[in-house]
């Protein structure tokens, strides 16, 4: 007996062959690279223009080529903040991303429940105790947190770099999370076992 999957969203998700040419054409790249479309360029597409907006501010900062963040530190940043948000589609998509970064098939997991438990660096703890005070208490934030990252390698840039992914990802945590999205079933296995040639 097969199983049927529940929608991608609870909003309606356009043909690929209906979307403005610029989003289409960047769905079809990922597609390439992926192997399959992540649920999130579908869902968002639902309003085109909201989409561009959102993955022009994503790419600005989950590509940005300055600083010291690795690209798996900013993975594992999004990871544990949508853990605390309860974000099921960021969580399991972006764990996947963590994965293959860190070359860590447990990370994922570990970040997304508990990161001060978790087989991460000093460094890295480091940073999530920021994007965590971010997350949950933003308000709360003084010269002291400054001062930890600074002991650990990090400077005022990277700080600001570390709350721009934490605040963009509660976007996208609240979105993921109001509008249904589901995560790909690819997603589940990424970077847990080695890739099959």
């Amino acid at each position: 007996m097969t199983h049927a999957h529940p929608p991608i969203s609870r909003y309606p998700v356009p043909a690929i062959k209906d979307l403005p040419d610029d989003i289409r054409q960047r769905i079809l790249e990922v597609q390439e690279k992926a192997g399959f479309v992540p649920n999130v360029f579908l869902a968002l597409a639902h309003r085109p223009d909201e989409c561009r907006a959102f993955f022009a501010y994503h790419d600005a900062l989950m590509l940005k080529e300055t600083g010291s963040l690795t690209k798996g530190d900013r993975e594992m940043i999004v990871v544990t903040t949508s853990g605390a948000n309860q974000c099921l589609y960021c969580v399991v998509a972006h764990g996947a991303i963590l994965r293959i970064y860190e070359k860590k098939p447990l990370v994922a997991d570990q970040v997304a429940v508990n990161y001060r438990k978790a087989d991460i660096s000093p460094r890295q703890r480091a940073m999530l105790d920021f994007a965590m005070k971010v997350c949950q208490s933003s308000h709360e934030i003084s010269e002291a947190d400054f001062d930890a990252l600074r002991t650990h390698g990090f400077d005022d840039e990277d700080a600001w770099d570390i709350a721009a992914i934490t605040a963009f990802f509660g976007l996208s945590n609240r979105m993921a999370n109001t509008i249904g999205m589901r995560p790909n079933d690819e997603f589940f296995l990424m970077g847990r076992v080695p890739k099959a040639k």
